[in-house]
């Protein structure tokens, strides 16, 4: 297994949509920008990607679309995570024969299960693909964190499962995970607002929201961070980080669909209910985040 294999940003893409469809002329843009910006992989149909509101068809034909249009550029690892392990193993086999290059598996959520039913329900989902395996511990979604026994169970067991988007909010987890499963595994951070702390204790890159819009500054900031120019990292992290904090203001992915809109990538915020439309306070917030940014 390659050290660091997700080492870098990796944007947790969008699903554009119009008219209550997916819009994928839209989506293809969207991918398009971020080749243009040098991304390291994309990540479709996560939470960013309204998952939970996408048919079981249009969540294949999203990762099929997104497969299209990176054109091999540049890595898909397809979210097929679910909290249903059988949901779970048909849309990771689906994914696999669109042409994702692995799988972003999130914690059971609602459910909560046990450690060790966490454990039974990816090493199901590791025995039914080779690919590598991103695990996704958000315990303020899922109401279940993946511990860190668990996540270097599976690594042991299925050495596909190599690393683990860490959404807990805490640098002292990221440290156990690093601590305990060493330099083969590799930790991202599942939240732009942490990407720096968490790779000052030595995380590997980002699964990002904002990458959607903002590109090369965060490429380059991750890659300074992982040549040890804190420095460098640190200037473009406290530049942005306006923007992490607004893109939160709302629901997730409610205020990036905004941001994309407004600077012309996409051409609808458009969100499926449960989700909502973006509000009056959080548009001017948002409004002026972009414009002191230049990203309008």
């Amino acid at each position: 297994m390659k050290t660091n294999q997700f080492s870098g940003v990796f944007t947790a893409l969008a699903t554009p949509m119009s008219a209550g469809a997916v819009a994928y002329a839209d989506l293809e843009a969207l991918v398009a920008h971020q080749l243009a910006g040098g991304i390291d992989g994309l990540v479709p149909v996560g939470t960013t990607g309204e998952s939970p509101t996408l048919s079981h068809e249009e969540h294949i034909e999203v990762v099929r679309a997104t497969v299209k249009a990176a054109a091999g550029q540049v890595p898909v690892y397809a979210g097929t995570g679910s909290n249903s392990t059988d949901e779970a193993i048909e849309l990771t086999r689906e994914a696999d024969s669109a042409g994702a290059d692995g799988f972003l598996v999130v914690a059971p959520y609602y459910n909560k299960p046990s450690q060790e039913g966490l454990f039974q329900h990816f090493s199901k989902i590791a025995e039914c693909t080779e690919k590598p395996i991103i695990l996704y511990s958000i315990p303020s979604r899922c109401g279940v964190e993946i511990s860190v026994d668990v996540a270097a169970r599976l690594f042991e067991k299925f050495p596909q499962v190599c690393c683990m988007k860490a959404a807990e909010g805490s640098c002292d987890k990221v440290t156990q995970y690093i601590r305990k499963l060493g330099p083969e595994y590799s930790v991202v951070s599942g939240d732009d607002g942490l990407t720096l702390p968490f790779m000052s204790a030595g995380a590997n890159g980002v699964i990002s929201v904002a990458s959607n819009l903002v590109v090369s500054p965060l490429v380059e900031m991750v890659r300074a961070a992982n040549a040890n120019d804190f420095a460098a990292a640190r200037k473009t992290f406290l530049k942005y980080y306006p923007l992490f904090k607004a893109l939160f203001l709302e629901p997730n992915p409610v205020p990036i669909k905004y941001a994309l809109k407004q600077a012309g990538i996409i051409g609808s915020a458009e969100v499926r209910l449960p989700l909502s439309p973006i509000n009056d306070e959080t548009t001017a917030q948002l409004d002026s985040t972009l414009k002191q940014l230049g990203l309008l």
